[in-house]
């Protein structure tokens, strides 16, 4: 291919585009990592997470995806033939389903519209009906990456509690961590998983489990046959800032820099950069006359914008038309919404000047493949974009 001046606009929901002081701390040289050296990097690396993860109880971190992190998850605390309750907020939901059944989990589902987050009501009225407590766990997408949707776990969490109901609280937070406000301690989450390529703003190659107390404890004596994800093994030599096996030493250098990146802006402004831009975006849908994809308001999500296509348009020929003609590469529909939908990506090191640049992209795109829309996108988002609402103070 020949060279394309100016820079690729990649805005997919993640992997996210890295920061520069990022690539650079990954390229530094290797280093033992038995070493005396190491010590202090694997103390900042499990000590930074637990600043991101909002909590004091043990993170733990995989050389893995994000789907290293689920099956982490699921293995530590459930048996093959244990129930577990998930939602179907969309297609990762599924995926995650998928996974618990293949290792022998009875995962029962209840059925989303794709279109919001999970439904605490429903999840109460399910494990009230659960008299004899055999369902182990509710699992739930913090930020469903395939529909744009939010679910409110600190509702889930209290769902459970009134229903009286002793299942594990599961999370998976794998674009919604380091982008929308995630607290595990306060929130009462059992177990989280997250990735590091979206809102930790670096490559993928690192994944997340954060644990409570109580799901430790069940792992010492339950759970499944497990040797790599095994907590009990990870957790006792991470107390000396080490690994029982072979670390991703340059991404956890990375990953250092990146969470001071985090800390010097303040989450909480990380957060309302994240919601602001959100709310652009979906002003830019809507004076084009599209549709977003969430339509529960108060769920839309601050990581991507899903935008659903008119009928009779091909998103996926909309997506390839603006990336031959534009360097913009937007996030496919997937499954129940293949070609139907097109995501805009809109995290991590990210700021307003950019989100004007994709949306303008996206607006070229849109006129260049001949997709009924409005002119006005972009001037809508920017006059979104006058007032800014980041927090008064950082953290």
């Amino acid at each position: 291919m020949s060279h394309r001046a100016g820079r690729h606009f990649l805005q997919i929901p993640g992997p996210s585009p890295v920061p520069d002081s990022v690539l650079r701390a990954i390229s530094a040289q290797t280093i033992d990592h038995r070493g005396p050296k190491f010590e202090r990097i694997g103390h900042a690396a499990l000590e930074g997470m637990k600043s991101i993860f909002k909590t004091r109880q043990d993170v733990v971190i995989y050389p893995a995806s994000g789907t290293g992190a689920w099956e982490a998850a699921l293995v530590n605390v459930l048996q093959a033939g244990d129930r577990v309750l998930m939602y179907e907020t969309g297609h990762f939901a599924s995926l995650w389903k998928k996974m618990a059944s293949k290792l022998g989990i009875r995962a029962e589902f209840i059925k989303g519209d794709w279109r919001g987050g999970a439904d605490p009501e429903q999840i109460e009225s399910y494990l009230r009906a659960d008299k004899a407590h055999e369902i182990k766990a509710v699992c739930v997408v913090h930020n469903e990456t395939s529909t744009g949707s939010v679910s409110p776990i600190a509702e889930v969490r209290r769902a459970i509690d009134a229903a009286g109901h002793p299942a594990l609280l599961m999370v998976d937070t794998i674009s919604g961590l380091a982008s929308i406000d995630f607290r595990f301690d306060e929130w009462g989450v059992d177990v989280a998983i997250s990735g590091s390529q979206k809102g930790l703003m670096l490559p993928p190659g690192l994944s997340f489990n954060a644990i409570s107390a109580k799901a430790l404890e069940i792992s010492r004596t339950g759970g499944m046959p497990r040797s790599y994800w095994d907590w009990r093994e990870m957790t006792e030599i991470n107390k000396t800032g080490y690994f029982p096996y072979t670390p991703a030493t340059n991404m956890l250098f990375g990953l250092i820099e990146a969470l001071r990146l985090l800390h010097e802006e303040g989450l909480d402004n990380v957060f309302a950069r994240h919601q602001r831009h959100g709310a652009a975006t979906r002003a830019a849908v809507r004076e084009w006359g599209l549709e977003v994809l969430c339509r529960q308001q108060g769920q839309e999500s601050g990581v991507l914008t899903a935008v659903l296509m008119p009928e009779g348009h091909s998103a996926d020929r909309f997506r390839a038309t603006a990336l031959q003609h534009y360097d913009i590469s937007l996030g496919n529909g997937l499954s129940k919404v293949a070609d139907r939908v097109f995501r805009i990506g809109h995290l991590g090191d990210f700021n307003d000047l950019t989100l004007a640049g994709t949306l303008t992209g996206v607006e070229l795109g849109l006129r260049k493949a001949g997709v009924p829309h409005r002119k006005g996108g972009v001037e809508a988002a920017l006059e979104e974009l006058e007032t800014p609402i980041f927090a008064e103070a950082a953290e």
